[in-house]
């Protein structure tokens, strides 16, 4: 069963992804919740697979410092926010959130990205398509033909190995690829260190839509 941790600051929200996840396929535990972020670094939620993050906790806007602390300690982080502008949803997918839905958007695709974030599959919500689609921040990483030809075969494969297969190159020479990709992206302080988020990159970027997955 998949865990998560829920940080809310409206107590009819946290009950309703509580019930949202009892009835999911396959259920999900909701193993602590709170409208502070430090219930998900005490126990028993430092050990929740995901963490449910509302970004608009006060006045003092979006909570990037909790956000970033909880990716930096290797935490999956869901936000669920209120918040629908560009710039937070960016800045959020930046810092490296896994990915980002607005209370709008509701049950089947907040349950989706929770299962998604659990495994490390990538997951798209229609509104974060829409942020790709009008991203156009001048940092983007110039990635060479066969670094982009590797990115994308990637994506569509288990594994590196049927990469490698699939464009007649060494695993060696696959993973040689990609991690360039990494460190370009890195070097415009936009960092990679997942399949998902380099799909999430890739996305913003253009190189693939998210109904091409």
């Amino acid at each position: 069963m998949n865990t998560v941790v829920v940080v809310d600051d409206h107590p009819a929200v946290i009950a309703g992804v509580r019930a949202w996840c009892a009835l999911a396929d396959p259920p999900i535990e909701v193993v602590a919740s709170g409208t502070n972020v430090g219930v998900a670094w005490l126990s028993p939620g430092d050990q929740a697979q995901v963490v449910i993050l509302d970004l608009q906790l006060d006045m003092a806007g979006p909570a990037y410092g909790d956000l970033k602390r909880l990716v930096d300690a290797g935490r999956q982080v869901v936000i669920y926010s209120m918040r629908a502008d560009r710039e937070t949803v960016l800045a959020s997918l930046d810092i490296g959130a896994f990915t980002y839905l607005t209370k709008a958007e509701g049950q089947d695709h907040l349950v989706a990205a929770v299962h998604a974030a659990a495994t490390n599959t990538p997951y798209t919500p229609p509104m974060l398509s829409g942020a790709f689609g009008t991203d156009d921040r001048p940092n983007r990483p110039r990635l060479s033909p066969r670094e982009t030809e590797v990115l994308l075969e990637w994506f569509h494969c288990e594994s590196k190995e049927m990469v490698a297969r699939q464009l007649n190159l060494t695993v060696r020479r696959v993973n040689a690829c990609l991690e360039r990709v990494r460190i370009k992206y890195a070097n415009v302080g936009r960092t990679a260190p997942t399949k998902a988020a380099l799909v999430a990159r890739a996305i913003q970027d253009g190189l693939i839509r998210a109904d091409e997955l």
